[in-house]
């Protein structure tokens, strides 16, 4: 069984951590719809500063291993299982079949970046 390293491996959780910031900047803000935008586009830039912080050290680190569409691909998927438990969570959504399928149908998309 071959292993993963840690230099492969910390691209992901920082990536992981960077989304979950993200996610909050971008969509956190409408469980408080009587806010007033300004003071949410604050918060959200706020939020995001830290996004960055993650991101950008992810990218970096993970470019000495992944190509940049590997990179990008891990991205979305990680933005994507994110956004579920968020809206799971977060929202109180159920996430339906529909969802898992389309998901799936991304994942699966997303694997032929990875194959050599």
């Amino acid at each position: 069984m071959p292993s993963i390293s840690l230099a492969a491996i910390w691209p992901i959780v920082l990536l992981s951590l960077s989304n979950i910031f993200m996610t909050f900047a971008w969509y956190g803000h409408l469980k408080y719809k009587g806010a007033s935008l300004v003071l949410v586009i604050l918060v959200s830039w706020g939020i995001a500063f830290f996004e960055y912080c993650l991101a950008v050290p992810a990218n970096r680190m993970g470019s000495y291993i992944y190509s940049p569409a590997q990179l990008k691909t891990m991205q979305e998927v990680i933005t994507l299982v994110v956004f579920a438990g968020f809206s799971v969570f977060w929202f109180g959504q159920s996430l339906s079949w529909n969802h898992v399928v389309g998901f799936a149908f991304i994942a699966l998309g997303a694997s032929f970046i990875f194959r050599a």
